[in-house]
């Protein structure tokens, strides 16, 4: 891996971003308000390679790995990238890792046996389209190696996901998004698994309801599916459907406090916390929100927390130690990629 220079972290200020046409809303407008740290949040080393967003994230030996997305384009507007960064908690400093193969924004990516895996995800020009390609990152060698392409018709990006074993689980997700008012975001209710042993792709009863941009994750034995949108930025959704991955039968779950799309979700514990997302119509919100709310599965509970000190959709978490991790992001409705990077500890001060 190739080491960045380690960037000043200890700043309550973040700077505002330029502003960026994206593909689901246009151009953007708006900034960050001033962000104030605490409650558990903390700021960290920006994202070295700049501002960036709809990507994904995965922890592999106590590092984060930040996988594909969009990035500002020099002609303006925004361009998918193949682009993977690593960054370390323990040094907060950033290094590069090899790049996808394959260029890619909402890529799913999940970690398995020590390994990074993506099984699709969306690219293109004027039409982000899924694409089948499907790839195993070994962090020893820091090679990418192509696996089989996800069965033809299940290709999607921007999955809920989550991990039992050998097996990734995929639900929900959207196969095209197109930009301008009007353009086509076909959101799918399909559910899927591959298992990284035997490479075998299985098909599982489909959600209740079709969902992309949504949360993810796996207790136990259940994979629990939260919030995210239906065909568009505006149909956001506060519904949680949990599987039973011994019966195959999904049932619903208490309802998250704020319907919201593009969240990013991570575990502590036995809970699964909810970050940010898009679809806030609050005066001066931005179209983004700040929410930060945990979910107990026990009780079928809900808790409102601290919030994000810098609100943004489009971003994703993970939890390495205890600590949840969340690089990058938008902060205007659709657009406005930053290379802000922060973590939330709970139960700290």
């Amino acid at each position: 891996m190739r080491r960045w220079t380690a960037l000043a972290a200890g700043v309550a200020l973040v700077a505002a971003p330029t502003a960026h046409a994206h593909p689901e809303h246009g151009t953007p407008g708006g900034t960050p308000p001033a962000a104030v740290y605490g409650d558990g949040w903390k700021p960290l080393a920006p994202i070295a390679g700049g501002p960036r967003q709809e990507h994904s994230v995965a922890a592999l030996d106590g590092r984060v790995y930040v996988i594909g997305g969009v990035v500002p384009n020099a002609g303006g507007g925004v361009v998918t990238t193949d682009q993977v960064e690593v960054y370390d908690p323990r040094t907060d400093r950033w290094s590069e890792a090899a790049p996808l193969p394959v260029a890619m924004n909402h890529p799913n990516v999940a970690a398995v046996g020590g390994r990074l895996y993506v099984v699709g995800g969306l690219s293109g020009g004027t039409s982000w389209r899924a694409l089948r390609d499907s790839f195993v990152y070994d962090p020893r060698t820091d090679r990418w190696t192509a696996l089989p392409p996800m069965p033809a018709g299940t290709e999607r990006g921007s999955a809920a996901m989550g991990v039992r074993g050998t097996k990734i689980y995929l639900a929900g997700g959207m196969r095209t998004l197109t930009p301008g008012p009007g353009g086509l975001q076909d959101t799918v209710d399909a559910v899927s698994s591959y298992d990284v042993v035997t490479g075998r792709w299985e098909s599982l009863p489909s959600l209740p309801e079709a969902r992309d941009h949504v949360g993810g994750a796996i207790l136990g034995s259940t994979f629990y599916v939260l919030g995210g949108r239906d065909r568009g930025q505006a149909n956001v959704r506060d519904t949680v459907y949990a599987l039973d991955l011994r019966t195959r039968r999904w049932t619903g779950r208490a309802p998250m406090p704020t319907a919201r799309g593009g969240i990013a979700t991570a575990v502590v514990g036995h809970r699964i916390h909810a970050f940010g997302g898009e679809g806030n119509h609050a005066p001066g919100a931005n179209g983004v929100f700040a929410e930060h709310e945990v979910y107990d599965p026990a009780r079928d509970r809900w808790e409102r927390l601290a919030p994000m000190p810098v609100p943004r959709h489009g971003t994703a978490a993970v939890a390495v130690g205890g600590t949840i991790h969340l690089p990058g992001g938008g902060v205007t409705g659709g657009a406005g990629p930053v290379a802000v990077n922060d973590a939330y500890r709970p139960g700290s001060r």
